[in-house]
């Protein structure tokens, strides 16, 4: 392979760590209390809900509380611990991209810092198989390992020309550079988005996907009722599928409109758990959150002149008023069996 003479990456100067939150019970509102205890420490901080983490910048604050990355970082999982019970997994690095893979090779409890000089930097990504890079898939990884590039010290060793010709000019440029340590993205802070969460924890692992299907379009029942009785709609679904070692899986679909519409969030749900593909996975618990939340007056229905939309309206509409009348119970049934038709 031919190689480059090895650029440094320079001093940035910045504490940029990525903080998983790995709760018992991902349970409605729990995500905006644990930013809470983090704006405690950092106002510099950009929520990323759907996978229960964040970025946070600690750069100014390191100075402010007079600590280390480390001693921050212990302090901030303590409170999230003390005051939620909520364990955490966190990495820090100069950049979002080394926090990033710091945190992802982390377990809950710890956490791992990477200093800032070149030899920190080299020595924590030159080791790391080329696929823990992000930005880099399955199939770039499998392109990369085909030219003998397997490690980010393979990719950082490589010509630039070379890694655009393989990958096209822009990728390979991006990719070198991260390669490197270089990585000049500010964490930005945002506003959490407005969402809501149903779940359900199982007595027992649960094994059998028929199960994981009825609880799923479960979920979609319940969550559809909550935004309606809050005259809310959803523009996106997140289901989280929470395992026997409280390891998890996320995804995450934008819908082509928002909706409280019961059998569309269960024909997106369905379609989240059938991209998972549990098949025999010990399950521990389901959670399906309905995001970036607006007002139903919002709402735009495409017209069809098919009648079986409206009339599957009318239906959830009445199934609505039993709820309320009679309690979830009555109408939870009958609602899940003509959710599970229309999602087949």
């Amino acid at each position: 392979m031919t190689t480059t003479p090895t650029p440094e990456a320079p001093p940035t100067g910045r504490a940029i760590v990525r903080v998983h939150f790995h709760p018992a019970h991902p349970t409605d509102g729990l995500y905006e209390q644990l930013l809470d205890v983090l704006t405690g420490i950092t106002p510099q901080i950009e929520p990323l809900p759907a996978d229960w983490s964040a970025y946070l910048d600690l750069t100014g604050a390191l100075r402010y509380w007079d600590r280390d990355v480390e001693g921050l970082v212990a302090v901030l999982q303590m409170r999230l611990l003390a005051l939620h019970s909520v364990p955490s997994s966190a990495g820090s690095g100069p950049t979002r991209s080394i926090a990033a893979m710091a945190a992802a090779l982390t377990p809950p409890g710890t956490a791992t810092v990477v200093g800032d000089t070149a030899y920190d930097i080299a020595a924590f990504l030159r080791p790391r198989p080329v696929a823990a890079l992000p930005g880099i898939g399955p199939t770039t990884a499998r392109t990369l390992t085909r030219y003998g590039i397997s490690t980010v010290g393979d990719l950082a060793d490589t010509r630039p020309a070379t890694l655009q010709r393989i990958l096209g000019a822009a990728a390979g440029r991006q990719l070198h550079d991260l390669a490197h340590g270089i990585d000049p993205r500010p964490v930005v802070p945002a506003a959490n988005p407005r969402t809501t969460t149903v779940s359900r924890r199982f007595t027992a692992d649960q094994l059998d996907p028929e199960h994981h299907h009825r609880t799923v379009l479960g979920l979609a029942d319940a969550l559809g009722s909550r935004l309606r009785a809050g005259a809310e709609i959803t523009q996106g679904l997140t289901l989280t599928v929470t395992y026997a070692d409280r390891t998890h899986t996320t995804r995450t679909r934008t819908l082509p409109e928002p909706t409280a519409h019961t059998p569309a969030l269960a024909t997106h749900a369905h379609g989240l758990l059938t991209s998972i593909g549990l098949q025999r996975a010990r399950v521990r618990a389901l959670a399906l959150r309905a995001d970036r939340l607006q007002n139903a007056d919002h709402a735009v229905h495409q017209l069809t002149l098919d009648d079986t939309d409206d009339r599957l309206r009318r239906l959830e509409t009445a199934l609505d008023r039993a709820r309320t009348r009679y309690g979830p119970g009555i109408a939870g049934a009958a609602s899940t069996r003509h959710i599970s038709g229309t999602a087949a």
